[in-house]
């Protein structure tokens, strides 16, 4: 039988430990190919794109053009969320996690022949701008089939918050490929680079949708979605159904995720126009340093993960979240030294605090909804938290230092966010270790579910 053919049920247990393996595998190569367009894209803002795309605009003027653009994809998400999700939750992860993936792929690869400035003046913006929305529609319904993906396949309670990790682990490769393939092109002259070098990693997606989408297309559906269909649980509209039955979910979902989302992307994109503009350090020593930074969330993220399962998820993301919010200060005072290996050594530490939350976050959000609810709930929780903390977070970043000229400030808004993650992480409901095969969410004036999709 086709892979397609096998129902999940029929499977004996060390069947069942073979797809596992396959659906972790394919979640977390997956994510890491989305996330290296991803971060690709935020690499090259804070390094070329506000030269050739505003280049009439001083530096910090053009840096905060370009970092506009830049949080379009983050604003976005949400709409990726909301498409993806409604899909996710009717026809299934895996033939879902296919489309984001071609979606992803080919708006990144796009990026390599977008016109600049000095060909097609302020056309090339607008271009660019449109790619970036259908990168962030991409990746907005990406993270929660994944993680559904690997998740749903755990055979055991006490393992979710490992196994969901892995796609998390996506995230390091991502940004580990897109800083390496950077780097690698950037040591060409700085007008080669500038003149077309840059482009070459875009166009290198295309290799990577290609593996992506050979690895997906073998793996099975979930148990969970499969019981799901034979059950007849099928929501109509599920969007509208989470909105409606777990709208506290979703929201202190995305304000949870205030200490992990702004900081980090701080300290992987602000990053490089802050140390280039204000700290006057070289780009590939701060490449260099993001690259190993991300090779150490390799470790941390998975470990993370598997600590939730024996502390209890809420327990390890508020240590995470209190981490973050001092580290903060620490962080920029580190940098602000201008000695190298002071500032090297503050990158590579800067992803711990992150990985704290960022490992468990996964089964954190995930389990907070009901299982025929659980992508649409999942991704819109999780990628509204782009439009209040990630996308705004380089571009707040850039202005705060233009106003007060000084990282003090930035700091600050790290502390905000944290204590943000703290309350909403301390009303969320904790469900490391219990059962979330069954339904969790029905209101006992209501029918067990809506109307569903008789298949």
């Amino acid at each position: 039988m086709a892979p397609a053919d096998v129902s999940p049920t029929s499977l004996t247990a060390s069947e069942h430990q073979i797809q596992l393996r396959r659906a972790v595998v394919a979640s977390t190569i997956g994510t890491a190919i989305e996330w290296y367009d991803f971060f690709l894209y935020s690499t090259v803002t804070g390094l070329v794109f506000a030269k050739l795309f505003f280049p009439n605009s001083d530096h910090w003027v053009g840096t905060l053009e370009a970092f506009a653009i830049y949080a379009v994809g983050f604003v976005a998400r949400p709409v990726g969320a909301a498409i993806f999700g409604h899909y996710g939750d009717r026809i299934g992860r895996k033939s879902t996690l296919i489309a984001t993936l071609l979606l992803m792929g080919l708006a990144t690869a796009a990026v390599a022949v977008v016109p600049t400035y000095a060909t097609a003046g302020i056309w090339g913006a607008v271009i660019l701008t449109v790619l970036r929305f259908i990168q962030g529609v991409g990746v907005g319904g990406e993270w929660g089939g994944s993680v559904l993906m690997s998740m749903e396949w755990a055979r055991t309670n006490h393992s979710r918050g490992f196994v969901a990790s892995w796609p998390q682990f996506g995230v390091p490769c991502g940004l580990f490929m897109a800083n390496l393939a950077v780097l690698a092109f950037s040591q060409m002259s700085g007008e080669q680079f500038l003149a077309w070098g840059w482009r070459i990693p875009f166009a290198l997606s295309l290799i990577l949708v290609a593996i992506g989408l050979y690895i997906r297309l073998g793996i099975l559906e979930t148990p969970v979605f499969s019981a799901l269909v034979a059950n007849q649980k099928i929501e109509r509209t599920p969007i509208l159904e989470v909105i409606r039955r777990q709208p506290k979910e979703i929201i202190l979902s995305a304000f949870a995720r205030m200490a992990e989302q702004a900081p980090f992307y701080i300290f992987t994109a602000f990053i490089f126009s802050y140390g280039t503009g204000a700290l006057h350090v070289e780009r590939d020593f701060l490449l260099t340093a993001v690259l190993t930074a991300s090779v150490v969330s390799f470790f941390s993220i998975p470990f993370f993960g598997y600590l939730s399962d024996r502390i209890g998820r809420k327990a390890m993301y508020m240590i995470g979240a209190l981490t973050t919010g001092v580290f903060g200060f620490i962080y920029f005072g580190m940098v602000n030294t201008g000695v190298y290996w002071i500032i090297f050594f503050a990158i590579v530490l800067s992803l711990i605090p992150h990985d704290m939350m960022y490992g468990p976050q996964a089964a954190l959000i995930a389990e907070s909804f009901t299982g025929r609810l659980r992508y649409s709930g999942a991704s819109l929780g999780y990628q509204l938290a782009s439009v209040i903390a990630g996308g705004p977070a380089p571009l707040i970043a850039a202005w705060l230092f233009g106003r007060y000229q000084s990282s003090h400030a930035i700091a600050a808004y790290i502390a905000a966010c944290a204590v943000c993650s703290l309350i909403a992480t301390a009303m969320m409901t904790d469900y490391t270790g219990r059962d979330i095969s069954n339904e969790y969410d029905a209101d006992p004036a209501m029918p067990a579910h809506s109307p569903a999709l008789k298949l």
